[in-house]
Parts: C-alpha cells; sequence; structure tokens
C-alpha cells in the first residue's frame, strides 16, 4: 500500500522516471509472489508423486492433491491480461528442482511408514523421472 501512495505521489508531481522504478519495483514483488506460491504447490505435487513412486500405489487422497497441486500451479502461473507465464518452462524446472528437497524430506515422514531418511527414500526412488512427470502436470 506504502508503495502505490508513493507512486500517485510521483505521479501527481511529475516524476515519472521515479514512478517508473516504482512500478517496476511492484511488478517484481508480484513476480515473486507468483512464484513463491507455485513453489508451495510443487513441494505438495512432488510429495505426493514421490510416496506414489516409494510406494508403488496410489490413494484417491494423493491422486487429488497431485490433480489441485497442478492445477493451482497452472492458475497462479498464467497472467490473466497481458496473457503469457509469470514462470517459463526453465524456471518451472529450477523450481521443481529446488521444492523437491523439501517434498523428499517430507515425503520421508510420511512414504511407506515413515521408515527411511530422506537419503534412504531417495535411493529407492527415481528422482528424473518424478521431475519429468511433475514438469509435465503443469506445462
Amino acid at each position: 500500500m506504502e508503495e502505490l501512495l508513493l507512486l500517485r505521489q510521483l505521479i501527481e508531481e511529475k516524476q515519472y522516471e521515479k514512478a517508473l522504478e516504482v512500478v517496476a519495483e511492484l511488478e517484481e514483488m508480484s513476480r515473486e509472489d507468483k512464484l513463491n506460491k507455485i513453489y508451495s504447490y510443487a513441494v505438495i505435487l512432488l510429495l505426493h508423486l514421490i510416496k506414489q513412486e516409494a510406494e508403488k500405489r496410489s490413494t484417491r487422497s494423493w491422486e487429488f492433491s497431485i490433480y489441485n497441486a497442478s492445477k493451482e500451479i497452472k492458475r497462479v502461473n498464467k497472467r490473466r491480461k497481458s496473457g503469457g507465464c509469470y514462470a517459463n518452462e526453465e524456471e518451472l524446472k529450477e523450481i521443481l528442482t529446488d521444492a523437491f528437497d523439501t517434498a523428499l524430506k517430507k515425503a520421508a515422514l510420511e512414504a511407506l511408514e515413515g521408515i527411511y531418511t530422506d537419503n534412504e527414500l531417495k535411493e529407492k526412488i527415481q528422482e528424473d523421472k518424478i521431475k519429468s512427470k511433475a514438469l509435465s502436470l503443469i506445462c
């Protein structure tokens, strides 16, 4: 809100260069917020894909979580008015790579009754296959 008031003031004072700097800052803040939401949903998506791979089974609950997380990532990533996306395919790959460790740690607590550490669980799954499947669900 503070930024909007400053922007208004700068426009009223005809300080357009400074106003454009504030606009750029607001755009970056908005984009970062979108990317943070995508990251959060990516953790959930990967968590359930890891559990499916580790346990060689699925549940309706996991299926719904996968569906919902992938749908929300697509929704959040879509630019409403200008079209396009906030994160391109390469950036989505980076987000999935970044989110994978967090998802793996959580999956280690839940999958196979939590008997494996995250490192042990990682040996039982195919990380690249899981990331590839996640990417195919969100692109």
